[in-house]
């Protein structure tokens, strides 16, 4: 179906779809003899499916490309079937030659474990046993029951030896299954290869024709995560299964090989398959080897290289090409070996995967991608502002420390940071939130920025009402917080002529904030930035301060408000106390507005739309002042600053 089709009225009832849910799952329980190997033979369809292709791409005919793949499957399936039972008969044909072995470590592990229980057990037998002898109704009901004559022995019914056309008929039966079952898969598979287009076809007609565009992304979407899936799991079990070969020929264990296909064949099956062939290998070791070396380091092998596969080779060759979260892996798994047993337990995580990609390409499946895939439910912003609605703020400096390994501070701050403000600020317009929440949020904000911005902070775990960051905005306490080592001006006041930045809030408490993290963002980067509030200077430079000292002065507006309107005014302001200071308007985009374009500048020098930009005009300031190369452009003269990065503050 496409996704921009309608949904049909029993997708739309909720009734309708708990039937529909139910008619399924009686369908794959009840049909499992009929689906299983039709499930089989489609998803080994995708493993085969570059081979086929391949021997196409040769100059070899579809139906002898089809009949060559299916053919070497079946060849070494049987051949490594035959491998592997002629050496197990030979295992069993050695046992006896490690029986004194076997009973001795047998007699060790007894002593050791239950030989210091049997003690306990035969004080407790003793005591049931002189209750049992003393008088009561056991005792009466023992009297009323007969006791069996003397001297008659009871023997079993002789039965009758076995004839050999009933032992060919009982091995036959007994093979029968797999053999008929195994047949059905490749006869299935080989069809579903030779009607791959055709059967392509069918399903884009039966899924809706009117949009061919979407089902074929699907089903491309669908083979090509199946077929990596595929193509890298055989190969890092043949990988797994040769170095446990390997291993185990060093360490002088028989049958080494065997053991080594075991478990290359075993780590097909999810979480036991391992399990599985370890505790094989390990049982060998035990009966081969009269000490206990060889049992411990065959078990340390299997563990060593399970975690080698499965942290270091597994997500470089397909890590989260699946796009499955682990707890849906593992309810998959849960769920399919209980519908379909051992074979559900192999097919869970592509059954899965074509769920996940359905529920991707499908809008009345999409709840299927929100259970089953490995993506973010919620955006970084979202993630921001709800841990800090709920008053974690740890939670957000581990996710921060994550986005800073891959970007800076300063794009955190555009991304992540300044769009989560916008949404707390789009809910207390509407009066969404309370006052809890609005402290919770201040006080996250403030551990955030501190501890993003390496800056030594201490709080109270409990805030009572009246305490300083109740009564401040997260911006202005952050600041006092830097004057508390810097003093009231942040700075000197004969600062050498050029060397100040100033950046001012446009009024709000949000651009408060990003005036702020401008200033210590510029400060990382050796720039004596300071921060101050229009209304801070509408008395003037205090004594000392020279208008030449500041170069640059950065108007904040976090995102579209109200106090924007303000701008132009604050930016004559600031020309008539710094005429030669390079005004820079930083207008942020909101969570749902674009970025402010260069003909709505005003009479601002410059205008950027992120911090990323802003910090860059002042980076580039600071290089043509250290260079002794021209001063900024005189006032009133626009300059357009490129848009290209406008993408780095909006909501992720």
């Amino acid at each position: 179906m496409p996704s921009n089709a309608p949904a049909p009225g029993w997708l739309r009832n909720p009734g309708g779809r708990v039937t529909t849910a139910g008619i399924v799952l009686a369908l794959l329980y009840f049909g499992r003899d009929v689906l299983i190997p039709v499930t089989l033979a489609v998803m080994l369809s995708f493993l085969l499916a570059p081979i086929v292709r391949a021997l196409r791409q040769v100059g070899v005919g579809r139906i002898s490309s089809v009949l060559i793949t299916v053919l070497v499957l079946t060849v070494s399936c049987t051949a490594i079937a035959v491998v592997l039972g002629t050496q197990i008969l030979r295992i069993a044909e050695s046992l006896p030659q490690y029986e004194a072995t076997i009973q001795r470590k047998l007699k060790t592990l007894d002593e050791v474990t239950l030989g210091r229980v049997r003690p306990i057990t035969k004080e407790a037998s003793r005591l049931i046993e002189i209750h049992e002898k003393m008088p009561g109704p056991a005792g009466d009901l023992e009297r009323l029951v007969p006791a069996p004559a003397p001297n008659v022995v009871l023997l079993p019914p002789q039965a009758a030896s076995p004839q050999p056309l009933q032992l060919v008929g009982k091995l036959l039966t007994s093979v029968w299954v797999p053999i008929q079952a195994t047949g059905i898969v490749l006869l299935v598979l080989t069809f579903v290869l030779l009607e791959h287009e055709s059967l392509r076809d069918r399903f884009i007609l039966l899924a809706g024709a009117t949009d061919i565009r979407s089902v074929t992304l699907a089903l491309n979407d669908a083979g090509a995560r199946l077929s990596r899936f595929f193509v890298s799991q055989f190969a890092v079990n043949l990988a797994f299964g040769v170095a446990i070969a390997i291993t185990l020929s060093v360490l002088h264990l028989p049958q080494a090989m065997l053991c080594g296909a075991l478990a290359g064949v075993m780590r097909f099956v999810p979480y036991v398959g391992v399990g599985i062939a370890a505790l094989f290998s390990v049982a060998l070791a035990f009966a081969v080897d009269p000490g206990w070396s060889m049992a411990l380091t065959t078990l340390g092998a299997f563990v060593l290289l399970d975690i080698v596969a499965a942290q270091l080779l597994e997500p470089h060759l397909y890590g989260h090409a699946t796009g499955l979260s682990p707890l849906s892996v593992v309810v998959a798994t849960i769920f399919w070996s209980c519908l379909w047993g051992p074979v559900g337990l192999i097919l869970s995580t592509p059954l899965t995967l074509c769920l996940v990609v359905a529920g991707r390409h499908m809008k009345q499946l999409g709840i299927l991608e929100q259970l089953l895939s490995d993506a973010q439910p919620l955006t970084l912003p979202q993630r921001f502002y709800q841990r800090a609605l709920s008053g974690d703020p740890q939670e957000i400096i581990a996710n921060a420390r994550a986005f800073l390994k891959r970007d800076s501070l300063a794009a955190y701050c555009d991304r992540v940071l300044i769009p989560a403000l916008h949404l707390a600020q789009l809910d207390a317009d509407v009066r969404a939130t309370t006052w809890e929440q609005h402290r919770n949020l201040r006080r996250a904000i403030v551990e955030v920025v501190a501890a993003l911005s390496n800056e030594s902070l201490k709080l109270p775990r409990r805030l009572h009402r009246g305490s300083v960051l109740e009564d401040l905005s997260a911006g202005r306490w952050l600041r006092q917080q830097r004057e508390q080592l810097s003093g009231r001006w942040q700075g000197p006041l004969g600062a050498p002529p050029g060397s100040v930045v100033l950046c001012l809030g446009l009024g709000s408490s949000a651009d408060d904030l990003a005036a702020e993290l401008l200033v210590r963002l510029l400060r990382m980067q050796k720039i004596d930035a300071r921060h101050f509030s229009p209304g801070e200077l509408e008395g003037g430079l205090p004594r000392g301060a020279e208008p030449a000292g500041v170069s640059i002065v950065c108007l904040m507006s976090a995102f579209p408000s109200p106090e924007r309107e303000r701008a132009d005014s604050i930016s004559k302001q600031v020309h008539e106390l710094f005429p030669c200071a390079l005004r820079v308007r930083v207008f942020c985009p909101g969570v749902t507005a674009l970025p402010e374009l260069a003909s709505n500048d005003g009479d601002a020098d410059q205008v950027a739309s992120s911090l990323v930009q802003a910090i860059q005009i002042c980076m580039s300031w600071r290089e043509a002042r250290d260079k002794h190369d021209l001063p900024p452009p005189p006032p009133n003269q626009s300059k357009d600053v490129s848009q290209a990065g406008h993408s780095q503050s909006s909501l992720a």
